[in-house]
């Protein structure tokens, strides 16, 4: 992985935990997160005009990513309901890269080296081990920690999708932005169906989410959809969990959530699996 590549994918770690502790201190989190989906499918609208429709062989992933990606925000808004974003956050995209290797070697054939698979499985555990957190805290959730493990499946099947559809779309931007108003579409159908007036919420009293998490999530998302196509959508998935270094800062500087230990030598080990793949080249 080259380090033009690596800086994109560490830059999108970044804004995808900005735009996530950002929801997290929403008060309607489930209104919030349809708000970063209605702000995503107007941009994703803006940039098609400029790239164009992606290639008609991509078009069906297109519908299935963005019903994967209503079934990760789904998850993702009930375990915020319950958990703090330093606990949920790290099980959700810690198992994440896990499923996403497995599932790219059975799938699409991806071999990666045992320096990789290594870094990889330590990224993973690195993350997931703040499992550990809460009960060093006396607040083990387990509805948020199983809410947390399917937002994670999620999140490693709209991955291999979307780094397949980015690959064959010709272009990943148009790829995403294609995604983006079938998304924010389908939510809004979906969110309504249990709360008639969450549309209208969205867009009058989530602002925040909806001018400043909405350009943070597509931003981060394109980035990470053109690394898809630069890299083996393994590595790509495992090192943008980095974000947890990120979500933990800003969950402790602006949400006010403890710093223990145990959060630390999972930021260590995090980052050692991140440094483990920079050495690969």
């Amino acid at each position: 992985m080259s380090t033009s590549v690596l800086t994109i994918i560490l830059i999108a770690a970044l804004l995808h935990a900005g735009w996530n502790a950002l929801l997290k201190s929403q008060p309607d989190k489930t209104a919030g997160a349809l708000a970063v989906a209605i702000s995503s499918a107007v941009i994703g609208l803006v940039c098609l005009v400029h790239t164009g429709l992606p290639a008609r062989e991509a078009w069906p992933l297109v519908a299935s990513s963005a019903v994967l990606h209503l079934g990760y925000f789904l998850f993702l808004t009930s375990a915020y309901r319950v958990g703090d974003l330093s606990q949920v956050y790290p099980i959700a995209r810690g198992v994440a890269p896990l499923i996403t290797a497995a599932s790219a070697g059975l799938v699409l054939g991806e071999t990666l080296t045992p320096l990789e698979t290594t870094a990889v499985i330590i990224i993973g555990l690195g993350l997931i081990s703040l499992v550990l957190t809460a009960k060093t805290d006396g607040r083990f959730n387990l509805v948020s920690c199983s809410l947390a493990l399917v937002t994670g499946i999620f999140i490693a099947a709209y991955s291999l999708n979307d780094g397949i559809g980015a690959r064959v779309a010709g272009d990943s931007l148009a790829f995403y932005s294609a995604t983006a108003p079938l998304n924010g579409a389908m939510m809004c159908i979906g969110m309504s169906l249990f709360r008639r007036d969450i549309v209208a919420t969205a867009l009058t009293k989530c602002r925040r989410s909806l001018w400043i998490g909405g350009p943070l999530s597509f931003t981060a998302y394109a980035l990470i959809t053109w690394a898809f196509t630069q890299a083996p959508i393994a590595l790509v998935s495992a090192l943008r969990e980095t974000s947890l270094v990120f979500a933990l800062i800003l969950g402790t500087l602006f949400l006010k959530e403890r710093v223990n230990l145990v959060k630390v030598f999972s930021v260590f080990v995090t980052l050692f699996g991140a440094v483990l793949l920079r050495m690969q080249n």
